[in-house]
């Protein structure tokens, strides 16, 4: 069932998007060559452990997509691995391509966001082109994610950008609705109709996350943790994500990391 949320919890639901943004913009300044993936588990925990009404969304999470709970407090997935990466024992190399995905309720309340960089001196120029066309179908996705437009211009203008860059639409995997849990309805694929399907109003809260392989559409789950994706031809991917409100004056972006 969709819920559309009150201006009231629009205000509510705030301080956890400013939260999730912080932790992703302060990791994503401060992950360097050398970094360890578990160490940068550690750090989310205590960023929790630290805000008053703060939860994590995938300790105990255990969706029938994954393999058991997920057990750690945040995604990090790298080069093949494009979803759901489970934190463990790697240092990150020069030119490892990362993405970070961070769910957090605080006070009740769900954001959800997503960014992909590269650690190094050195990024291959493709690694960069890939985290740009996510980000630039995340933006204009955003752009027409207003009250009277459908659902089916959401994806397809996300399907749109993609196919502009070259790379291939999985749609296994997509955003979707945001509020007191982590996923709920709708479901948002990364490509599709426009002018078709949900149509927004005002109140709607969803996470929009346009996430790309170089080469490929089709992932696997790691057999070694039962939770990462990783694209069947060993190519890297991308993925950016923001929890955003339509509203009449047009969306907010709960975990903006521009203006912190």
């Amino acid at each position: 069932m969709i819920e559309l949320k009150t201006p009231r919890e629009i205000e509510e639901m705030k301080p956890a998007g400013r939260f999730v943004g912080g932790i992703l913009k302060e990791l994503q300044e401060t992950t360097k060559v050398g970094t360890n993936l578990l160490e940068i588990d550690e750090f989310v925990h205590k960023k929790i452990v630290d805000r008053k009404g703060a939860e994590s969304c995938y300790v105990d999470y255990a969706p029938d997509f994954g393999t058991g709970p997920f057990a750690h407090y945040i995604c990090t997935s790298v080069n093949d691995a494009v979803l759901h990466g489970i934190p463990y024992d790697y240092n990150l190399k020069d030119g490892d391509l990362v993405s970070l995905d961070l769910a957090i309720s605080v006070d009740g309340w769900v954001a959800d966001s997503a960014v992909s960089f590269v650690v190094g001196k050195d990024p291959d120029p493709e690694d960069l082109r890939l985290i740009k066309c996510t980000e630039e179908a995340l933006a204009a996705a955003i752009d027409v994610a207003k009250p009277g437009n459908r659902l089916g211009d959401i994806s397809s203008t996300i399907g749109d950008v993609a196919r502009t860059y070259g790379y291939p639409i999985n749609l296994e995997f997509g955003g979707h609705g945001v509020g007191h849990i982590m996923h709920g309805d709708p479901h948002v694929p990364n490509d599709g109709k426009a002018h078709h399907g949900y149509k927004l109003r005002e109140g709607l809260v969803i996470a929009i996350e346009p996430w790309f392989l170089k080469t490929t559409d089709e992932i696997y789950q790691d057999p070694k943790d039962g939770w990462t994706l990783r694209s069947e031809d060993g190519s890297r991917g991308a993925h950016s994500e923001h929890t955003i409100a339509i509203t009449e004056n047009g969306p907010i972006i709960f975990t903006d990391r521009t203006n912190l």
